[in-house]
């Protein structure tokens, strides 16, 4: 007979951290150098005039003043064309 009951292995009860992706401020809202603009995978959302790629394609803001968000149109090397969201800073 044994002594104490066995236990199972615990699998799949670990859980990462949440990535907290998106955009952080928006459209009016006043920034200074260094705040973070957008989060994301992937380069969506293109760094304009006034700010800068992270080295995880995060947008953040090199200089002060308020976000402004346009379109861009970019041509590809085949030729096509697709419209790219821009972020960039007016001072």
């Amino acid at each position: 007979m044994a002594t104490r009951k066995a236990a199972g292995t615990a699998r799949n009860l670990k859980d990462s951290n949440p990535q907290y992706l998106g955009v952080k401020k928006y459209d009016g809202q006043g920034v200074i150098p260094g705040n973070i603009i957008v989060r994301q995978r992937g380069s969506r959302i293109i760094a304009g005039r006034g700010t800068k790629f992270g080295t995880d394609y995060t947008v953040y803001a090199v200089e002060a003043g308020k976000v402004k968000y346009s379109e861009r149109r970019m041509k590809h090397f085949d030729g096509s064309t697709k419209t790219k969201k821009v972020v960039s800073v007016i001072i």
